[in-house]
């Protein structure tokens, strides 16, 4: 529905220009007058120049007894490596809600990585006419929380290599001596991160001098294992040569190398934690129980243990306050962290979205995104986020393309870089039917949550009538509510008014979802594991690697299988194989380690290969960035 009442309040072009030159063309207005108008007050933000702001957390406290607003996240069908437009999505129906539906709207996207944005995918502030300015800003370094979280992950991957080398080339006297010296009345104490310490080892003593010797060495040796640690170091860059390195070369070092390697920030688990921490106080104590490795006789050693969890704290203290932007035609945005949506579970903040929620009131909406296809980011969302936030969806937006259903239904590979075979640019009506199997499980997926689903279906140029006829038949036919064509990347929010009109009946309330979790966290970690396999991805069975059992025994033992569960898995198949395409089921489904974030929350197993390092391309996105010396602008990012 893009007639007279809703034409375009932007001034489109056709063809559709860059990104970088849409985004350009518009001017964005002061950011304080986006605060204003979503309603909050001069001291509940924070000015980062005059396009973005930082959002205090206070606002949530005065707005405690305020209604809620509808909550509406928006994921996608199982992706080419092009992407499907889910960004672009969410940014173009919060358009059509906010400025042509005239609706209260907060949109709540990620921080995207520099990993990709100079790699291969290009940056993560939409696209076309649906986009989040400025989109040079939210794609480079916005107001450094990113680096805040490289600083403090790299900060304890210094503690773990510095306390080992310490320990090892020092006695339990001078240790102790050293971590608790005399001042200078000869008076020696404690530093309030190590009462944790003592706490956990059951000491209640306060003052060092009343420590046995045993009690002395207990608290000053962490003992760690090695070959137990899991902590690595990280980098916001695409590196593959920093996957696998050798540290403490140095001759100071005195020979104590170890092997060990980097991953991309926002793989880390203190970006997860950022994701799911629900105040400072909740990310304090998320952070300093962060698990590092174990020591000699198999317990846990913490970020706490190491005494740095309070530094880290510090390091992202403001990184906790989510960022303020607004989107081409002027509705908010707020953007906070930018969880790896394999190893982490891929959704912004649960910060962002209780603020939102509270700002927009009972008749607003709060539109939110989750990473990769539903069966990965809506699944975790569900699943972790949901109960870390204690909120619950009104509505699922699931984003379809016929580009990948082609895809899906037996059409050759997508590859990025390369173009594409005409199957995907020539009428296929029978190959886009048989990728609708892709399509209906989504759906089915997401309406075990007890949640209606709005299938969006993005629009290409090369799209005829009839192939998305046969997307919106085949939507319905599965239980969606409703299956909307869109238009939002040429067109703004006018392209996206009849997917808002869709999720505005989806919310009303005769529809009140009945919301349900997929599993219960108390069931053993291989049944939730199962259950995710089964329920989600219609695997036959589960095989674990003998690393895998290890792991589940270990955190059994440790009290960890309580957790909820995060499965690292490809985003490119309902199963482990990126190159099982459609629906496939009846597969077993191999998982070769778990691991626990364990400060975040949850355990991730390791479905098959996944990477926590990308690499670049033979030809990364940066060879088109640059500086436009004569106005200062920057050209080519996408």
């Amino acid at each position: 529905m893009t007639g007279p009442e809703f034409k375009p309040l932007l001034p489109v072009k056709q063809p559709v220009p860059s990104d970088i030159e849409i985004a350009q063309s518009v001017e964005p207005v002061h950011i304080a007058k986006i605060a204003e108008a979503v309603g909050l007050l001069p001291e509940e933000f924070d000015l980062y120049g005059i396009h973005k702001a930082k959002v205090k957390l206070s606002v949530r406290d005065r707005l405690a007894d305020a209604p809620n607003g509808k909550y509406v996240v928006v994921a996608g069908i199982t992706p080419t490596p092009l992407g499907e437009g889910k960004s672009t999505t969410t940014i173009g129906l919060c358009q059509a809600l906010g400025a042509y539906l005239d609706k209260k709207v907060l949109t709540c996207v990620r921080q995207p990585s520099q990993g990709p944005t100079f790699g291969i995918k290009g940056g993560a502030a939409g696209g076309g006419y649906s986009q989040v300015i400025p989109m040079e800003e939210m794609n480079l370094h916005l107001t450094g929380d990113i680096h805040a979280i490289t600083a403090a992950n790299n900060l304890l991957a210094a503690a773990i290599d510095v306390r080992m080398f310490h320990e090892r080339t020092q006695t339990d006297e001078a240790l102790f001596n050293r971590l608790c010296p005399a001042d200078k009345q000869g008076k020696r104490r404690f530093a309030p991160v190590m009462l944790r310490r003592l706490a956990k080892l059951g000491i209640t003593k306060t003052d060092p001098e009343e420590l046995t010797p045993e009690e002395r060495r207990d608290f000053a040796r962490l003992d760690l294992d090695p070959a137990s640690i899991t902590w690595r170091r990280v980098i916001d860059t695409n590196d593959r040569f920093l996957r696998s390195i050798t540290v403490g070369q140095g001759t100071e070092e005195r020979g104590q190398t170890r092997g060990t390697g980097f991953d991309i920030t926002v793989s880390s688990e203190i970006m997860a934690v950022l994701a799911l921490a629900t105040d400072l106080a909740d990310m304090r104590e998320r952070l300093g129980r962060m698990v590092v490795g174990n020591d000699s006789k198999g317990r846990p050693v913490t970020a706490d243990d190491l005494g740095a969890g309070g530094a880290l704290t510090v390091l992202m203290k403001d990184a906790i306050l989510p960022t303020l932007m607004q989107t081409l035609e002027r509705t908010p945005v707020l953007v906070h962290a930018g969880p790896f949506a394999n190893i982490a579970h891929g959704n912004s903040s649960v910060v962002s979205d209780q603020i939102g929620l509270k700002l927009v009131g009972p008749e607003g909406y709060v539109v939110t995104e989750a990473g990769f296809g539903a069966d990965i980011g809506m699944e975790k969302f569900m699943n972790i986020k949901c109960r870390a936030s204690g909120l619950t969806p009104d509505c699922v937006v699931l984003v379809a393309t016929v580009r990948a259903l082609k895809m899906h239904g037996g059409g050759p590979p997508v590859v990025a870089g390369t173009p594409l075979h005409h199957d995907y640019t020539t009428e296929n009506v029978p190959l886009v039917s048989a990728g609708c199997c892709n399509l209906v499980r989504h759906i089915q997926n997401a309406r075990k949550y007890g949640v209606p689903v709005v299938v969006a279906v993005n629009r290409f140029a090369s799209d005829t009538d009839a192939e998305l006829e046969a997307v919106r038949a085949a939507a319905l036919e599965a239980g969606a509510s409703a299956a909307v064509i869109c238009a939002h990347h040429g067109l703004g929010g006018a392209g996206a008014v009849e997917l808002g009109q869709a999720v505005i009946a989806a919310c009303s309330p005769e529809t009140k979802p009945e919301f349900k979790f997929l599993y219960d966290v108390n069931l053993s970690i291989k049944e939730k594991i199962e259950i995710i396999a089964r329920e989600m991805y219609h695997a036959s069975g589960v095989e674990y690697k003998p690393e895998a059992e290890a792991q589940i025994e270990k955190y059994t033992r440790m009290g960890f299988d309580k957790l909820p569960i995060c499965m690292a898995k490809t985003q490119y198949s309902f199963s482990h194989d990126a190159s099982l395409k459609g629906a496939p089921s009846g597969f077993i489904l191999p998982i070769r380690d778990v691991r626990a974030s364990v400060g975040a929350g949850f355990l991730y197993p390791l479905v098959g290969n996944m990477m926590t390092m990308p690499g670049l391309p033979t030809r990364p996105c940066f060879y088109d960035i640059d500086l436009d010396p004569a106005t200062g602008k920057i050209v080519g990012l996408s």
